[in-house]
């Protein structure tokens, strides 16, 4: 059996800043086949993406895939259009329930390759508040000057 390959096309950084994280989900998209080559060049940015849930379907909105220069001329590229994405009826429900009853919402984590497939890691979140972020800030800088305190401990020694 193969292991699963994962390389990654483009990651927003901002979502563990911007939110609480709760639960990570994994779905396939629906691209054109501009898009695919343009993955495969590295052409995507998601950190303004988000996705939502119109008539039972999850759909990827916002993420920006340039095309190529050798993009064909009779294609019309459309860089921002809204994308499919492909999950199963049951995380579909689920995610239904979380963002219309408990006032969740889904944010892309990264775009990735996973065994030749584009794929894309989103997570149910909640808003930080701005005293959230400054405590997760303070939290890092503790742990940034234990692990200074202890290096210079052990180089003492």
């Amino acid at each position: 059996m193969k292991s699963a390959q994962t390389k990654l096309i483009a990651e927003n950084r901002r979502a563990k800043h911007d939110y609480h994280l709760e639960e990570t989900f994994e779905a396939g998209l629906t691209l054109a086949g501009w898009e695919v080559k343009s993955l495969r060049a590295g052409k995507a940015q998601i950190t303004e993406s988000y996705v939502v849930i119109k008539s039972n379907e999850a759909w990827l909105l916002n993420a920006n895939i340039s095309p190529l220069i050798t993009a064909s001329t009779h294609v019309t590229t459309n860089p921002t259009r809204s994308r499919k994405l492909l999950l199963h009826r049951n995380e579909l429900d689920k995610l239904i329930g979380a963002v219309q009853r408990k006032g969740f919402t889904l944010v892309p984590l990264n775009l990735h390759w996973k065994n030749g497939k584009a794929k894309i890691s989103f997570a149910l979140a909640k808003g930080k508040k701005l005293y959230d972020k400054r405590q997760d800030e303070k939290q890092r800088d503790w742990e940034r000057q234990k692990k200074q305190l202890a290096n210079k401990k052990f180089r003492a020694s």
